[in-house]
């Protein structure tokens, strides 16, 4: 599916999304990926999603945004809480969601210049 932003001209969205991929700004990505309306964090963990650990979020509750978009893959699944301490200790949200509902989200959330930063899995 072809996303088309509204004016978010020199900031990362999400461009296209399929089976295994997403282009951010036109460019296909396969791994996992963290993207900010400013940075694009190519590799930002190794694990898939049932080797998820505190550091994987420690790293996200680092991150420049108030809210962190988790994509699970093509599957809706929630992290362990005791993951989640980093993220609450920091006062950030999380929504997990699927790749695609990512990507949308993102979108519309760095359209209205929100702190947004989309961490995506693809296991």
């Amino acid at each position: 599916m072809k996303l088309q932003p509204a004016q978010t001209e020199g900031w990362n969205t999400f461009t296209a999304y399929g089976d295994g991929y997403v282009s951010v700004n036109a460019v296909r990505h396969t791994g996992s990926l963290v993207v900010l309306p400013y940075q694009l964090i190519e590799g930002w963990t190794t694990a898939n999603f049932d080797t998820l650990e505190c550091t994987d979020f420690d790293f996200l509750a680092s991150l420049d945004a108030e809210i962190i978009l988790l994509g699970t893959g093509d599957l809706l699944r929630f992290p362990r809480p005791e993951l989640l301490q980093p993220l609450m200790q920091t006062r950030k949200g999380l929504e997990v969601m699927d790749i695609r509902a990512v990507c949308r989200t993102y979108n519309v959330l760095a359209g209205e210049k929100r702190k947004v930063a989309a961490a995506l899995l693809f296991s």
